[in-house]
């Protein structure tokens, strides 16, 4: 926080006392403490003094104020800005020993976030004891010392050498005392007096470079990173002119800088002196002031030359910002020659050495009703906004923290479609609970792509825009809004310039845009949604969800990936400068934001904030390459924060000389600047001039081709150059952190008509994406009522039922010794609130991933949270949106279903629409015509399998009756025999006996060795196989294999393995070899993932292959028609690209042959067309089947039934009190197991119900409200004296001991999560006749230190004090922001969980449970560990670092035991949760736990077994 100083002999311990030694007895910490109070912030300092000291203790608070007003500088160099408004000065005395004469040291000093603050500046030439400095906040921390300042001040200026230094000296002092403290200084001989007297200040930073312009754009970067002005000093002549970009920049886009150029006196002007050209009013109209200075001499008032330096930061600062300009012409001598000068210029400036405040202060009248805004000005601005019923709000460029949450809390307050441009720091946010609560504003982050669509543009219609901030990146947002013109069209900004290009301004208000969402607030407008807000919210979810695969799935590292992925790879720590041409449109058209998502690396800000925001800049006042690199680096030195550059290679050359300003890395963090490099100017390509001009003209004066070595130029000047041409490279470069803190320039090779390419395929793709979700709109608005202006439909129950079906042979799959033919599953039933009813199948693997126990286990959860589940029309896309409603909605994450659970399901959500909307399966998943007007196809070709048993000549037999059957294709199974010799032999008897013109595959299941496949292969060359899955049992030899025989890969088994997202891992498999992905829906996880990997698949040219895993008839038919689908999207798009007819695929539906019965009433509809000759699955049976779903009740086992939950209570008696404890009563296990849940603190026992009714099938769960929470409640024995139990460890397991005991004579499997985890643990340890297992979850064994032991004891009392003192609901809230509840803060519904807290009906008794029961007063368990004689399960999430270690060492101490040989003791880590492990991950807990009992079970079987045994042989 603070440098601590104290004197050398003192010793310091880890609480920061003092210990005497020796005499010395002083200790000196500066302390500072901000306060928030009733909208007035109190900046509070404690000083501890001696009046012994060489200064007074006044003299210290005046030196302190001044500090704080140069802090406030620093915030806000606009006076009128300051956030202070009274300054008040208290001395508190304390009693201190005597201090002896001992030069004092100080300490470092340290931060709350354990980082040394490395640029800080300490006064090292003042003497020991004089300064300070205090941190603020994590970039701010102001120093000063603690001696009589005005002493020195006074004496400065008279100790100067000559009247040059004298006004040189006064000019900088003033500087730093209006906050300006950063110097950029270019050589030179004329300017020397301001570069020496600019060095020597004490508390100036001074940058030096040899080109001015470089050093100008340098400023103004410094300027958008601080918000303050930096200052240029440069010598006369041209090194003048060259800063005339940076100023015209700095003047466009509003950025405050003071230039101070020295220049030639009068009498050497327009004489031909040596660099003298005419220096008055050089930059003409592009400063905002511009003074020039006399030559220094002692006839003029020194306060003159202070007066003018605060005129001219008035300006700078102004309500329109920009640079300002003092032209400083000095006479000889020029360097610090002494020579006589009368001190009488000094003459007035007694107050001003007598303090630290500049000369002159400016002040501003402002209205305090209306925050700057005058009432009856802004009164018409807010009726236009009161009576929009279209508004859409804008969001341009924005600098300040404070009105990035100024246009958010707008955004949140009107309710209105928000545009957010790239440059406002919200576009790349990323927003997180509880900013999404209650009101969620709509971003419509892909606008500018949504608008390739005509129907869009005719879609849109506003009544009323806002703008805050400044220029709008996107063209088309522009153009779109010049075309809906005329509308109220409301322009927020501070400076008062014209700013409106398309003449569309109808009201502008100038103010910032604090105060405007002040007054909007303040209104309290009633809130709207138009049917456009929530168009817009569908299409953009659909166009973000296609940019993402379709930049994703492209194997080669194109510059819209770099756009796509800079934004994943920023945090708040973190800052982005982009360049201009392509850089700055590719970011601000590919950057992707996340609102609540379950997948983005670093969700939460380290404070906690509800909203991450991205700081972004660029140059964007005249928008051109120059200097870019130079204004990146200033940037960085402004904003404190690690910074990403992003420049074109042209931009990168046009600032070569910004290299050496990156190479002295001044006060400022490394960078890293990413150069595309295209060869030249790629924008061009993209622009219609390219299409109408020859491409010689082209590449020489538009694209500027060049060669140039951008590595050498890195070697030339000592920078770290990196070479990135792929995908993992550049995430490699942009997420691994580099142990080396070094600046590094990334180039990433591209090509200019690559580019093109891509990005004319991706606006292709996004304008498809905006027409088919425009389609689901207009067509679902028609027919069914929109629920708050959003397409919703809702789930009104869902049931399943467990069928088995007969089958005429053993599945392909299965082993030699599987003997019966059967086929188990389940079909869901889904009903919609109009009626319709949807079906879906789920059909397990049995393996060891999946089996059919744990399914049912899934599908009771499901069922559960899906009852009245809400879900969008727009799920048909299958583009993510899938994924993200079953993580927004059910609260569980998809990767954490059961493939198959997850097709069953998917299947019966895209049926219960289909039928909603009178439609079929394949109708809404490919609803439009083509534009050609073709139909839809009438049917799916199919692949017969046939399985290699039998000699080569019966196999062959078997082959020939396929293909006389009508079978095109075939697939044999290979790998089944001694060795791949015979099966090679097999196959090519089977290609004798059905021709060549029958399709043959060969599917090995992973079954061969590298060399058993290559054999096979090179036998089997002349058998023209269209491809083989999977030949090899490492996936890693695919390609090899294929390399070694030429025969074509298929991928199967390989795509089982790939996770919720299989896009990056596919793109190792973009190998011409890879010609095919065979797809089971039930083993991907559903249509949408199958969907994503087929669409990989014909991006890549190859084969799509829709398999079943034999499904009954109601899987197979909607593979017939999600099949139709693929092929569909296929053709459209080799129409697209003008590929030419793509050949049908036959599919691998081959399975049904399997099928004695069936699972539906109505026939297959598999046979031989007529028209073809081929066995076909045809679209109009499949969904008539599906449609009219018939299910026959022979094949079906059972039908799900609502778990009921019987609430009641148990009355226990424990050390003289009733306690009635309320029991949550859920199954009745056939063999009477038991599994008693217990929660954590502020938890109730309702909150295990929906993972009871996931394992009910395997032990009857109960759930408790433990003594003390929810509804249980106790009540004191008429004869005690005693009126309030106590709720210790002790007690509570002696009651919960009582309660087992009524509930079985058998033992118990205890289930405990944080809290209840410590209880779980403590009876498994204390009572092992009861407890069978224990499961600790997120739990620990308690403390050991003892000092430990109080310092948590006493602050549980503080917390337990708190919750009665300031109720539930406010303790609650300081409860859930503590670090160990970061991932649940995330969950969707943590909304409902926090409230779910608040259902206590005694909350002192919660509160004394807290204190009671804290882990500092129960007893410590750690020495009982290595005695345990129970199953334990060490349960605990992924992201919860210090329980997982706290696992580790019990399981380490329990693994000592003797007794674990007979007991179970197992850690398991729950993926993708936190702390709240059963909460976040309830799917994978109910797994974690079935095993867990299954375990607990079989051993206490075999227990008793064993017991059996031996008293039978005893007897």
């Amino acid at each position: 926080m603070v440098t601590a100083y104290g004197f050398p002999d003192i010793e310091f311990n880890k609480y920061s006392t003092v210990n005497s030694k020796g005499g010395s007895s002083y200790f000196f910490v500066p302390q500072i403490e901000l306060d928030e109070h009733e909208e007035v912030s109190i900046l509070a300092v404690t000083l501890a003094w001696n009046e012994s000291l060489s200064y007074r203790f006044e003299q210290t608070i005046s030196s302190y104020e001044k500090s704080i007003f140069q802090v406030s500088s620093h915030f806000c160099p606009n006076l009128e800005d300051h956030w202070f408004k009274h300054l008040k000065s208290s001395l508190a005395k304390f009693s201190v020993e005597e201090i002896h004469p001992i030069e004092m040291e100080h300490m470092g000093f340290f931060t709350f976030s354990g980082r040394d603050q490395a640029d800080v500046k300490e006064l090292k030439s003042i003497q020991s004891s004089c300064q300070f400095h205090c941190k603020l906040s994590p970039d701010v921390v102001f120093s000063n010392n603690m001696l009589n300042r005005e002493t020195e001040v006074s004496n400065f200026l008279k100790d100067e050498a000559n009247i040059n230094a004298v006004w040189a000296s006064a000019i900088i002092e003033e500087c730093t005392r209006l906050g300006l403290t950063y110097f950029c200084v270019a050589p030179g001989s004329r300017s020397s007096h301001l570069a020496i007297a600019a060095a020597n200040h004490p508390l100036t930073t001074c940058l030096a470079c040899f080109d001015e312009r470089s050093l100008a754009f340098h400023a103004i970067g410094y300027a958008k990173g601080s918000l303050k002005p930096a200052v240029i000093i440069t010598s006369s002549g041209t090194a003048v002119s060259n800063l005339l970009p940076a100023v015209v920049e700095a003047s466009e886009d509003f950025l405050p800088l003071l230039l101070l150029t020295a220049d030639r006196p009068p009498e050497l002007q327009g004489v031909g002196a040596n660099q003298s050209i005419n220096q008055i009013n050089h930059f003409g109209s592009f400063v905002r002031f511009f003074f020039n200075l006399p030559p220094p001499t002692d006839l003029i008032p020194v306060r003159m030359v202070l007066t003018t330096v605060d005129s001219a930061l008035h300006w700078a600062t102004g309500s329109a910002c920009g640079p300002v300009h003092l032209n400083c012409p000095f006479r000889d001598p020029l360097d610090g020659s002494p020579t006589n000068w009368s001190s009488n210029c000094l003459k007035g400036l007694d107050m001003w050495m007598s303090n630290a405040e500049p000369f002159t202060k400016y002040f501003q009248v402002q209205s305090h009703k209306s925050n700057g805004v005058t009432t009856g000005q802004i009164t018409e601005v807010l009726q236009v906004i009161k009576e929009a019923k279209k508004g859409l709000l804008l969001i341009g460029a924005i600098h300040t923290e404070d009105e990035i949450w100024a246009s958010l809390l707008l955004a949140k307050d009107l309710m209105w479609p928000v545009v957010a441009d790239v440059l406002s720091g919200v576009r790349l946010r990323k927003l997180f609970k509880p900013f999404l609560e209650k009101l969620t504003p709509v971003f419509v982050d892909h606008l500018d792509h949504a608008l390739l669509s005509d129907s869009v543009r005719n879609l849109i219609e506003f009544d009323v825009v806002i703008q805050v901030g400044s220029r709008i990146t996107s063209k088309r947002v522009s153009q779109v809004l010049e075309k809906c013109f005329p509308f109220a069209y409301i322009l927020v900004d501070k400076h008062p310039c014209r700013h409106d290009p398309s003449h569309l301004v109808t009201h502008r208000v100038q103010s910032n845009i604090v105060q405007f969402a002040d007054c909007v607030l303040n209104s309290q407008f009633p809130r709207r949604r138009s049917k456009l807000h929530g168009h817009l919210q569908a299409l953009d979810g659909a166009i973000a969800r296609e940019m993402s695969f379709q930049i994703s799935a492209e194997s080669s590292l194109t510059e819209p990936y770099i756009a796509h992925m800079l934004s994943k790879a920023l945090t708040s720590e973190s800052a982005l400068f982009i360049g201009n041409s392509m850089p700055i449109r590719d970011v601000d058209m590919y950057g992707c934001s996340s609102e609540n998502s379950s997948h983005v690396v670093d969700m939460m800000l380290s404070a906690e904030l509800p909203c991450q925001w991205i700081q972004v800049t660029g140059n964007r006042g005249a928008s051109g390459i120059d200097g870019l690199l130079s204004s990146a680096t200033g940037f960085a030195v402004g904003c404190k924060k690690r910074v990403v550059c992003v420049v074109g290679d042209i931009s990168f050359l046009h600032d070569t000389n910004g290299l050496a300003i990156l190479k002295q890395r001044i006060a400022r963090k490394p960078m890293t600047i990413l150069v595309i490099n295209n060869r030249g100017g790629g924008i061009f390509r993209l622009l219609p001039i390219a299409k109408r001009t020859e491409p010689s003209v082209l590449n020489q004066y538009f694209y500027t081709s060049h060669d140039i070595s951008i590595e050498n130029l890195c070697l030339a000047h000592g920078v770290r150059y990196v070479h990135v041409g792929t995908k993992s490279e550049l995430d490699d470069a942009l997420f691994v952190p580099s142990v080396e803190e070094m600046d590094s320039i990334v180039e990433v090779e591209s090509s200019i008509n690559a580019n093109a390419i891509v990005h004319s395929t991706l606006e292709r793709f996004a304008r498809q994406a905006a027409e088919n979700s425009l389609g689901i709109i207009s067509t679902s608005s028609l027919l069914h009522p929109m629920i708050g202006n959003v397409l919703l439909c809702q789930v009104s129950g869902i049931q399943y039922s467990k069928y088995r079906v007969k089958l005429c042979d053993r599945p392909t799959i299965c082993s030699d010794e599987f003997s019966q033919f059967h086929r188990e599953g389940f079909i869901l039933s889904l009903t919609l609130e109009d009626g319709s009813i949807g079906y879906g199948e789920v059909a397990p693997l049995d393996s060891n991933v999946e089996n059919l126990m744990d399914v049912e286990g899934q599908l009771q959860l499901v069922l559960h949270l899906m009852n009245g589940a809400k879900f969008s029309y727009m799920l048909p896309l299958l583009n993510g949106s899938i994924s993200s409603w079953i993580w927004s909605e059910l609260g569980i994450t998809a990767s954490s279903i059961f493939p198959s659970v997850r097709c069953g399901l998917e299947m019966a959500l895209l049926n219960a629409m289909a039928v909603r909307h009178d439609s079929s399966l394949l109708g809404i998943l490919h609803y439009q015509k083509d534009e050609n007007g073709s139909a839809q196809p009438h049917s799916a070709q199919i692949c017969a399998l046939l399985d290699s048993e039998g000699t080569a000549l019966e196999v062959a037999y078997v082959a020939r009756k396929l293909v006389e059957e009508g079978f095109s294709a075939i697939k044999l199974k290979v790998g089944r025999r001694v060795n791949s010799v015979q099966d090679a032999l097999v196959m090519q008897e089977v290609r004798r006996a059905v021709g060549d013109q029958i399709e043959l595959r060969a599917d090995a299941n992973c079954r061969w060795t590298f060399e058993e496949a290559t054999e096979f292969g090179l036998l089997v060359k002349s058998c023209n196989l269209k491809y083989i899955e999977e030949p090899v049992q490492n996936k890693d030899d695919l390609i090899r294999f294929h390399e070694e025989t030429g025969l074509p890969v298929a991928l199967d088994e390989t795509l089982d393995d790939f996770e919720e997202c299989p896009l990056r891992m596919l793109t190792k498999y973009t190998h011409p070899g890879i010609v095919a992905v065979v797809i089971k829906p039930s083993v991907v996880g559903g249509f949408e993932n199958a969907a994503l990997i087929a669409r990989w698949a014909q991006k890549h040219g190859k084969m799509a292959v829709i398999s079943a895993a034999y499904e009954s008839g109601l899987g197979l038919s909607a593979y017939i028609l999600f099949a139709s689908y693929l092929e569909m999207v296929n053709v459209k798009a080799s129409t697209e690209q003008k590929q030419g007819t793509s050949p049908s695929v036959a599919h691998g539906l081959g399975t049904y042959r399997w099928l004695s019965e069936d699972v539906m009433m109505n026939t297959l509809g598999i046979f031989r067309s007529p028209y073809s000759g081929f066995v076909e699955g045809f679209v109009a049976d499949a969904s008539i089947n599906l449609k009219d779903v018939k299910i026959n009740n022979n094949v079906i086992v059972r039908t799900s039934k609502e778990i009921p939950v019987q609430r009641y209570e148990l009355r226990v008696d424990v050390d003289g009190f009733s306690h009635f404890i309320r029991v949550h009563d859920v199954g009745q296990n056939a063999e009477g197991s038991v599994a008693l849940f217990l929660h954590g603190f502020l938890g109730t026992g309702e909150e295990w119900i929906p993972i009871m009714k996931g394992i009910s099938g395997s032990a009857r769960c109960i759930s408790v409200d433990i003594p003390g929470h929810g509804r249980s409640r106790v009540q004191s024995h008429a004869s005690e004296t005693q009126t309030a139990p106590t709720f210790s460890m002790e007690m509570i397991a002696k009651a919960l001991y009582k309660l087992i005991e009524q509930i079985t004579p058998g033992k118990v499997t205890i289930v405990g999560y944080s809290m209840g985890a410590r209880i779980a643990l403590y009876m498994a340890l204390r009572f092992s006749n009861k407890i069978e297992g224990a499961v600790v979850v997120s739990g620990s064994p308690g403390l050991k230190d003892p000092v430990a032991r109080k310092v948590r004891s006493a602050t549980d009392d503080s917390k337990a004090r708190m919750m009665v003192d300031n109720g539930l609901e406010i303790f609650l809230e300081n409860w859930y922001n503590g670090g160990l509840w970061k991932s649940l803060r995330n969950h969707p519904h943590f909304s409902k969980i926090a409230a779910s807290r608040l259902l206590h009906d005694d909350v002192p008794s919660v509160a004394k449970l807290l204190s009671d029961l804290s882990s500092g007063r129960q007893p410590s368990l750690w020495e009982e560990l290595e005695d345990c004689d129970t199953n334990i399960s060490l349960v605990f999430g992924e992201k919860d670092v210090k329980f997982k270690q706290i696992a580790t060492r019990m399981y380490r101490e329990m693994s000592k035991s003797k007794k674990s040989v007979n007991n179970i003791i197992e850690m398991v880590e729950i993926p993708e949760a936190g702390h709240a492990v059963h909460l976040e991950s309830p799917l994978r807990m109910i797994l974690a736990l079935r095993k867990f009992l299954t375990r607990v079970h079989k051993s206490s079987q075999r227990q008793l077994s064993q017991k059996l045994l031996l008293a039978l042989k005893e007897m």
